[in-house]
């Protein structure tokens, strides 16, 4: 089975969570938008109080194309 990725969206400051949660909506309608619903595993996560993230996972051998249009911050493995 191929590996699955984890693009991460990094956001910092007081409205850091506020802005992740926001941002997956957006990545929500892109998967809509291009009907990749097998890829629908998105989210949020509040690292700190200053520093929360938006993600999305997707197959490997798709990272350059999502990272080349949507410009994550970073990526790594997902684990389940």
């Amino acid at each position: 089975m191929e590996r699955q990725i984890k693009l991460i969206w990094d956001f910092r400051g007081p409205q850091a969570l506020h802005i992740a949660k926001h941002h997956e909506i957006h990545l929500k309608d892109f998967i809509k938008a291009e009907k990749l619903t097998d890829w629908d595993i998105t989210g949020f996560e509040e690292v700190s109080e200053l520093h929360s993230i938006a993600f999305w996972v997707v197959p490997e051998s798709e990272i350059k194309k999502y990272r080349d249009i949507l410009k994550p911050n970073r990526a790594t493995v997902y684990e389940k």
